[in-house]
């Protein structure tokens, strides 16, 4: 059996937590990961609050989502990519889960800076957090580097 390839374990774990799991053969895992992205998905209202979101009805968006739910998605999220990204075809550099794990933590705090207005702005619940991650994302990759650069062997 040909085994995935890390851009392809990627992109699918952007469609949906689980399936670079499932691609990578880990059914268990990727089984356990599709029914947390159902679970909080429902609980928290994500995909009414990212329809309004995109409809331009931030208010509305608002009042659906459920943050107690929506706090745990970016961290599954963005695990669920780094373990289809580890376990698929292809060497793991060192460190590489450091942007993975800023990147979470930075859509985390976007999702709770969400109820703020930024420039006269109301971002809501979907954008600010998918707005946060590409810092998230920078910065992770950056630290990455001084790490790799100046760690001690």
């Amino acid at each position: 059996m040909k085994k995935t390839d890390k851009l392809e374990a990627i992109l699918w774990s952007i469609a949906l937590p689980g399936f670079g799991q499932l691609l990578n053969g880990h059914l268990l895992k990727g089984i356990i990961f599709i029914i947390l992205e159902f679970t909080i998905n429902i609980m928290s209202s994500f995909n009414q609050a990212i329809m309004y979101s995109f409809l331009g009805k931030i208010t509305e968006a608002y009042g659906v989502v459920n943050y107690q739910w929506l706090m745990f998605y970016p961290c599954v999220y963005m695990y669920a990519m780094y373990d289809a990204y580890k376990f698929a075809e292809g060497e793991n550099p060192r460190l590489s889960f450091v942007p993975f794990a800023f990147g979470a933590y930075f859509v985390t705090v976007g999702l709770m800076y969400s109820p703020n207005i930024f420039f006269g702005i109301s971002f809501g619940p979907i954008w600010l957090p998918m707005l946060s991650l590409i810092p998230g994302l920078a910065i992770g990759f950056f630290i990455r580097y001084l790490l790799l650069k100046f760690k001690v062997q």
